[in-house]
């Protein structure tokens, strides 16, 4: 009897063991994909079982529904049975269709590819290293293709994709095997016709976007992370950063320096000298170089400065804040300062608070968040554990929003906006008030970031710390005097704007272009906010750009249709701020550069005259300009030139300029340039009309102020530029 039992349970044992074996080598049976239509364009599904921490809820921030269900309906973009989902050996496999010739656009803040076909990536947060991998600074898990639709992986984990390299058995496109040892067309990347995504948990929840154009869908995805952000005036005007261990009494002599230099200044930027201790921080002000920091950050204020502070994550031993903090800290420490984790409502409040006191209370603006990207050899390891209970990977990815979160409430909380900069961000943070910046310090490859930051939700600033020549200073400066944060960061070599004299007169005039041009950015970041347009954009995004349209068709040579080749090709110098300004920055040691001109009639900003329409142009500006143009019919609205940005309630005298002969009309905003008094209707949008009179000549108006709305418009006279 007892053999006999003995004998079955060992054929029942061997069974399940046979059972088990045999499934781990059964191919994965695809999941069936139910998708929920949660606002006009935008559908959601979830894959297998979706871990509760995302970039969504963490980012905490309400998609605004309205805005972008007041977009034009349109039919979910993808075949949703090519679509293959895949929950295997504690894993989601994801597939996704691509076309023959589609372009894809994202995966994160690239530096030296725009289009991302053909690539195989790891979305890891990281210090951008030189290479397009997947660790950067932002590796936000979304996509766009220029078929006008969007792909969004709301997973904290560190994501494989191959985009256009992996080539299922199952394809669409027939197999076409080639002799390697007679065919010389034999390649070792044959065609793919789908992007392959690896999450290494059980489960994700995946959003699709619709356009129809990829503006579009960029725009949804932007939308339903909370809109973009709105700076307020000062955060678009021109930044300095002094020196690390300067004094109170050298910033305030640095600042009437700018004054002598008549150099526009809104944001002094205090490096880690202003605290007691750094690497790691106290938090706590320096008493020998900042003995009264509110009566300093006052002082700065009478003259239209704000102040901007430089923090690590890493808080010293030393510090105040470690008695209460030091038990929600990570496991492991960075230069022996502990971890906070952010993940905690505890630490949250705990650091919170002394802000509030120590830097929000004394009156600081803003904050500059550094090195909370990475480098593998000094960040928390992976086996860190954290009290949260949130695993170090996650928590890598999600780390640099966090920050950006708690800070962005501070300063909500007191009715005050804030602008700053950060090193790491993800997806969800659109609406949080932060630029990216990094130690990177390549001007071409600044530019393709920038350009890419379009695509994913994020800003990019291609900030100017030093330069070998005069030529490299200026170009640098004018490419930055055209992002969306205007910055000198001299904290390393104390570096000023007229450190190049045979130059100061060019970067002088930049500085205040940019300025002058507060009315025009201001109205781009509104749009940003409310509509999820970035504000400064690829090409890619651009309507005529590409050579779709039929009179641009045909045999793509340099010879033939020079501008269809020229489309063709990846676009990584040049973009365009807001809808009708176009920037080609010329760099160092060039004297000549092509310009690829959209469809419709283009117009040199400096002179009004038409420039091309749809073709590729040389330029030789000189050393004094960068070359910018204006699409036909484009309204450039711009006040009067000042070296500190506009205060709350201060009028601006505007300068609208007008290029071409088409009849535009353009949607000015206003609101109080400092508080969220905006999102409760404190705004307004005034209509800039040109039209022909009666005598056929070109007259511009502007729409009259709203009664209880905001009216910081003073007297306004019209340049028509093309004459």
């Amino acid at each position: 009897m007892t053999k006999n039992v003995s004998s079955l349970l060992q054929k029942v044992l061997f069974a399940v063991l046979l059972f088990l074996a045999v499934s781990q080598i059964l191919p994965a049976q695809n999941q069936e994909l139910h998708w929920t239509k949660t606002a006009s364009g935008v559908w959601i599904t979830k894959v297998g079982q979706p871990e509760t921490v995302n970039f969504t809820g963490t980012s905490g921030v309400n998609p605004k529904l309205e805005a972008i269900n007041a977009m034009n309906n349109v039919d979910f973009p993808l075949p949703e049975n090519e679509i293959k989902a895949t929950v295997f050996d504690g894993k989601t496999y994801l597939q996704f269709p691509l076309e023959v010739g589609e372009k894809i656009f994202g995966l994160g803040l690239n530096f030296k590819t725009v289009e991302q076909r053909g690539r195989i990536l790891r979305l890891h947060v990281d210090h951008y290293g030189g290479e397009d991998n997947g660790r950067t600074h932002a590796p936000v898990p979304f996509y766009v293709s220029s078929k006008g639709y969007g792909v969004f992986i709301n997973s904290a984990r560190y994501i494989d994709v191959w985009t256009g390299t992996a080539v299922s058995k199952e394809s669409k496109i027939p197999m076409n095997p080639r002799d390697r040892n007679t065919d010389k067309k034999w390649t070792s990347k044959p065609y793919s016709d789908n992007v392959s995504v690896l999450v290494p948990a059980e489960g994700v929840e995946i959003m699709v976007f619709g356009g129809p154009t990829t503006l579009d869908a960029v725009s949804r995805f932007n939308l339903y992370n909370g809109g973009g952000c709105l700076p307020p005036k000062w955060g678009l005007g021109f930044w300095h950063r002094t020196p690390t261990l300067y004094t109170d009494a050298q910033v305030l002599n640095e600042v009437s320096e700018f004054k002598k230099h008549q150099f526009p200044l809104s944001v002094i930027g205090l490096e880690p000298g202003w605290q007691s201790k750094s690497y790691p921080c106290t938090y706590e002000w320096d008493a020998g170089r900042f003995p009264d920091p509110a009566k300093f950050i006052a002082q700065l204020k009478v003259q239209g400065i704000q102040t901007n502070l430089w923090i690590n994550p890493y808080i010293s031993p030393e510090s105040a804040l470690i008695e209460k903090l030091k038990p929600f800290t990570a496991s492991h420490t960075v230069w022996s300062g502990f971890v906070p984790d952010y993940g905690l409502p505890e630490v949250n409040a705990i650091v919170g608070e002394h802000m509030k006191k120590y830097q929000l209370g004394v009156g600081v603006s803003g904050f500059k968040m550094d090195e909370n990207d990475g480098y593998d050899s000094w960040l928390w390891p992976d086996v860190t554990l954290f009290p949260s209970k949130i695993p170090a990977e996650q928590m890598r990815q999600l780390y640099g929003l966090m920050m950006q979160k708690m800070t962005t409430q501070l300063y909500r909380e007191q009715n005050s906006r804030t602008y700053g900069l950060v090193r790491a961000s993800n997806a969800g943070g659109v609406s949080f008030p932060y630029v990216i910046y990094n130690d990177y310090y390549s001007h071409r490859d600044f530019i393709t970031a920038l350009i890419n930051s379009s695509f994913i939700g994020v800003l990019w600033t291609p900030e100017v710390r030093s330069s070998k020549t005069a030529e490299e200073w200026l170009r640098r400066m004018q490419t930055v005097c055209f992002s969306p944060l205007a910055m000198l960061n001299a904290w390393s070599d104390g570096t000023k704007p007229w450190s190049f004299p045979e130059v100061e007169k060019q970067v002088t005039e930049v500085a205040n272009l940019r300025m002058q041009l507060i009315p025009y950015l201001y109205t781009c970041f509104a749009e940003y906010a409310f509509y999820g347009r970035p504000p400064m954009r690829a090409m890619n995004l651009v309507e005529g750009f590409t050579s779709s349209d039929e009179k641009l068709e045909g045999k793509l040579n340099s010879t033939e249709n020079p501008y269809a080749e020229a489309t063709k090709k990846e676009m990584k110098d040049q973009f365009m701020v807001g809808d009708n300004l176009l920037i080609a920055p010329v760099f160092a040691g060039e004297t000549e550069r092509k310009v690829i001109l959209p469809k419709g009639k283009w117009y040199d900003f400096y002179t009004g005259k038409l420039a091309g329409e749809a073709e590729v142009i040389s330029v030789s500006p000189g050393l004094d300009r960068i070359p910018v143009y204006v699409r036909d019919g484009g309204i450039i609205p711009m006040k009067e030139s000042t070296q500190i940005a506009p205060a709350s309630g201060e009028k601006d005298n505007l300068i609208i300029r007008f290029y071409g002969t088409k009849e535009a009309s353009y949607m000015l905003y206003d609101d109080d340039g400092e508080t969220f008094d905006y999102e409760k209707g404190a705004f307004s949008w005034r209509e800039i009309r040109v039209a022909a009179g009666k005598d056929g000549q070109l007259k511009g108006t502007l729409s009259k102020a709203t009664k209880s709305k905001p009216d910081n418009i003073g007297t306004v006279t019209f340049q028509f530029m093309s004459k």
